[in-house]
């Protein structure tokens, strides 16, 4: 069940996002761009690719927004309705290994998951609460965050080139009357452009090492870091790391790896 914020915050945040994406794409059609050219003389497919790309951001966007992070269940929910093949697809913890309770939760905590007091909930891999996701971001939803920020991306940048083709400036109230929308819609794109590129970077280096960004920042703070004697003891490689993270289709048992490479107490 998802409780990420209060229902009036989070319906508005996602709102607003669907209206930027929204109104923007309609000031990209309405004023003289190469978009508005194209379907003027009968060109449809450019405009209709940039549509459906518009569409699936927004898609991808409330798919990761209402998807579960990687909820922590509790006991009772780990052994109600699990049939033998869920089971199988469950992480199996080593025998030696005993998982801390959460101080808010009281739930038994596996290895890299955290207490979101956002979402009052534990998070598997847990990486970051999103603010422009109304989410946290874990183990379930990661991958596809990234793929919202890259199809994202090639759509602002797509954008950039088709508003910058309808601007030419002049100095008069006439043409900012004109170009108001397209040029507010411009200033957006450049804005988004930038802090989306920023955070798909960072989000690929931190998947490429195995890390999270709440163990980048916080790692003097984590128990199993502090004392591990590898600087990341999760980290495989960076074309292991990838495939973990893009094409696992289960959850991975962290202790398992990390027990591995350090042999003592977490």
């Amino acid at each position: 069940m998802l409780q990420a914020a209060p229902w009036g915050r989070s319906s508005l945040v996602r709102a607003t996002h669907a209206g930027l994406s929204c109104g923007v794409t309609l000031a990209l059609f309405l004023h003289r761009t190469d978009l508005q050219k194209q379907e003027e003389h009968g060109e449809l497919l450019q405009p209709l690719i940039f549509i459906l790309l518009v569409l699936c951001s927004v898609l991808l966007y409330f798919a990761v927004s209402f998807m579960d992070p990687g909820f922590v269940e509790s006991d009772e929910e780990e052994k109600v309705g699990v049939n033998e093949e869920q089971s199988v697809m469950m992480p199996q913890l080593p025998s030696n290994v005993r998982l801390r309770r959460c101080g808010y939760c009281m739930l038994k905590q596996p290895m890299r998951a955290k207490h979101c007091q956002l979402c009052r909930h534990c998070v598997r891999r847990y990486d970051h609460h999103c603010p422009m996701i109304e989410n946290c971001i874990g183990e379930r939803n990661h991958p596809f965050f990234i793929a919202y920020l890259a199809v994202q991306l090639v759509v602002l940048l797509w954008a950039f080139h088709i508003a910058w083709s309808g601007l030419y400036f002049e100095q008069s109230w006439e043409w900012l009357k004109h170009n108001i929308f397209l040029l507010l819609s411009f200033l957006l794109i450049v804005i988004f452009t930038i802090v989306v590129m920023l955070l798909l970077v960072s989000h690929l280096y931190l998947v490429s090492c195995n890390t999270t960004t709440w163990e980048f920042m916080s790692r003097h703070r984590i128990s199993y870091l502090r004392h591990s004697e590898s600087e990341n003891p999760f980290d495989q490689g960076v074309i292991l790391n990838l495939w973990r993270f893009f094409c696992a289709c289960h959850l991975i048992t962290w202790e398992k790896i990390y027990f591995q490479e350090d042999s003592g107490p977490v």
